[in-house]
């Protein structure tokens, strides 16, 4: 009976195909009848599913049936499978399955990112230069409703080529949303120790150059492979408890013709945590290892607590743990904590940061581990902070002389004040990282995603460079730049 039913709807379903059946009157049947009859087989396949496998959709009147869809049912053209024969039947021949992509049939990413252009002018820091330090392109996707992706890759002074020119995966996540107090985190991360590492973009910050603290101490951009979770819940209706907690590869501080992993000749391993650059090469994007992989067996743990008694009051701790050498017995800890408070105009943003990397000033093999820099064994402690002041303000003359670009709710002028200090080695006074730096800025955003800077820095001791040698002394110099999102 049900195949006689469904015979019976598709030949009348195809009547309007033959011209006897198609005119008005009596011995045929009128449009209203034609579009009453297709509307009942659609109903009926909605309900019941496609008659037979192969079977072509129902013409409309005048214009030919589409071809078939391989076997394959209408509806099932909604599946992965389904959208790679919809490629397939596009394409000529294999070429087609690079398509078979879902973001081919429902694109979900965006694609935005950031830059900057700079101007640098020192007394002691060689001749006067532009830079366009830094493009950033960003991707985000939605790729369910629990699943989302973001990344970010970084290239840094492009016009160059060479060694000069950095280009790398800062970070590249995917996350699985479960609930607001809990949710999982894996890929290419960008580490929670301290805030700044976490919000560096050059469009968010109020000064050109990062503070020296988070340049030497906590070497931003700092991310590492790795896996953990974060969330936020609420103690009390003002309150706010924000956390991050991940398990990551770690730093690698030795380089060597052998890698200087687990197991290799360590005769051949020298230490890359020194004076002059803190910890940035021990960064895993620096690793000597292949492919960036960890040079020993251990793991590393890093967490950050954000505490907001009330709207506009922050404070941040946070922690890094892990080994650093390819027999996993020496660590590298860092403790940080940060701060922000808001009022009004007002705001007062600052980092401090402690390091400590276990006998950096032996070797791998027993003996002193000398700096050739300094002819001193490698640091072991490392501290830094800073302090900056905002205020922000827009005179309302400049609102009514141009109100296009100068829009209180959008537009906004910046004073900005930073104090910061910087010792790679605690254990040896006025060293090579022994950094002290004023800087007064002015900046103005037409909009909050683009700003201009204007800065004026003054380095009452810092090391700099005189006649081929370093030696200590001031510097001052000026810094502009422009930065924005896309």
């Amino acid at each position: 009976m049900k195949k006689f039913t469904i015979g019976v709807l598709m030949a009348l379903s195809v009547f309007p195909a033959f011209p006897a059946f198609s005119a008005s009157g009596e011995e045929g049947l009128t449009p209203a009848q034609q579009e009453a009859v297709r509307q009942a087989v659609q109903d009926y396949l909605k309900e019941h599913g496609s008659p037979g496998a192969g079977m072509p959709p129902m013409a409309q009147p005048g214009t030919a049936p589409d071809p078939p869809t391989s076997g394959k049912n209408l509806q099932d053209l909604g599946t992965v499978e389904g959208k790679r024969q919809k490629a397939d039947s596009s394409m000529s021949g294999s070429g087609g399955l690079i398509y078979a992509r879902p973001f081919v049939s429902s694109p979900k990413a965006i694609v935005g990112g950031y830059m900057d252009f700079e101007y640098l002018n020192k007394k002691n820091s060689g001749p006067s230069t532009f830079d366009v330090h830094r493009f950033v392109p960003f991707i985000y996707a939605d790729v369910s409703e629990n699943v989302k992706m973001a990344a970010e890759l970084e290239i840094e002074h492009g016009i160059r080529e060479g060694t000069e020119t950095e280009v790398s995966l800062e970070f590249a996540t995917v996350d699985y949303l479960i609930k607001e107090p809990f949710n999982l985190r894996a890929g290419v991360l960008l580490l929670p120790v301290g805030k700044f590492n976490l919000l560096h973009d050059s469009p968010l910050r109020d000064l050109t150059e990062r503070p020296l603290v988070d340049t030497y101490i906590i070497p931003t951009t700092l991310s590492e492979t790795g896996v953990g979770f974060y969330g936020t819940v609420y103690p009390s209706r003002l309150s706010k408890l924000d956390y991050e907690f991940y398990v990551t590869t770690g730093f690698n501080g030795y380089e060597g013709d052998d890698g200087c992993v687990s197991g290799s000749d360590y005769s051949t391993c020298s230490g890359v945590i020194t004076e002059g650059k803190g910890i940035k090469d021990a960064r895993q994007r620096k690793s000597g290892v292949d492919d960036g992989f960890d040079n020993n067996n251990g793991k590393s743990i890093v967490g950050r607590l954000a505490y907001s008694p009330i709207l506009g009051v922050e404070i941040g701790g946070s922690g890094y743990y892990g080994s650093y050498d390819p027999k996993s017995k020496r660590s590298l800890s860092i403790m940080a904590v940060d701060w922000t408070l808001q009022r009004g105009p007002f705001e007062l943003i600052g980092e401090a940061a402690w390091t400590y990397v276990k006998d950096n000033s032996k070797s791998l093999t027993g003996g002193p581990a000398i700096d050739p820099n300094t002819g001193r064994p490698l640091p072991q402690r490392m501290n830094g902070y800073y302090i900056q002041g905002n205020y922000h303000f827009l005179p309302e003359w400049l609102t009514r002389l141009a109100p296009r670009h100068f829009r209180p709710e959008v537009s906004t002028f910046t004073a900005v004040v930073r104090w910061e200090e910087t010792n790679t080695n605690l254990d040896h006074k006025k060293g090579l990282g022994q950094y002290q730096r004023l800087t007064f800025g002015l900046n103005f955003r037409p909009t909050e995603d683009t700003v201009y800077k204007l800065d004026y820095q003054y380095s009452p001791e810092t090391p700099i460079s005189r006649d081929g040698e370093t030696v200590r002394g001031h510097d001052h110099g000026f810094v502009a730049s422009v930065a924005t999102y896309f």
